[in-house]
């Protein structure tokens, strides 16, 4: 049986090829249904609840499709007790260069993201 840290990473690798891939369902198997979505970064603060944010999944055009390069880094994890964790992600999709902060929680066996919180800086294109 994975340890714990397995199965975050495992949960990671999930949440990060829904994103690539613009996988509604893989994203959902990784976020818990009452999830938050939040960031500050761009012209105003920006919160979905997980339908909202997985409407937003499905019409847009997946990084795959853009030809973004596929590559993610776990800054960290962290565990606090059995049932609770926080991770650090950092990836490049979309122009822009993503730090997420990542809460976790176990819930019947299953690690599944209760609430993301992310900075973006824009890359600047090359001329």
């Amino acid at each position: 049986m994975p340890d714990a840290f397995t199965e975050i990473l495992e949960a990671l690798k999930r949440y990060y090829d829904g994103l690539y891939y613009g996988d509604a369902v893989l994203l959902e198997s990784v976020f818990h249904p009452g999830a938050v979505y939040h960031t500050a970064s761009g012209e105003k603060p920006l919160t979905y609840d997980m339908p909202a944010y997985m409407d937003v999944v499905r019409k847009r055009t997946a990084p795959a499709a853009l030809g973004d390069a596929y590559g993610y880094d776990v800054e960290s994890v962290r565990f606090a007790g059995a049932d609770t964790a926080f991770a650090v992600l950092t990836c490049a999709l979309m122009g822009k260069r993503f730090t997420d902060f990542l809460s976790f929680t176990r819930i019947r066996g299953e690690w599944r993201i209760a609430a993301k919180v992310f900075h973006y800086d824009l890359i600047e294109k090359e001329s």
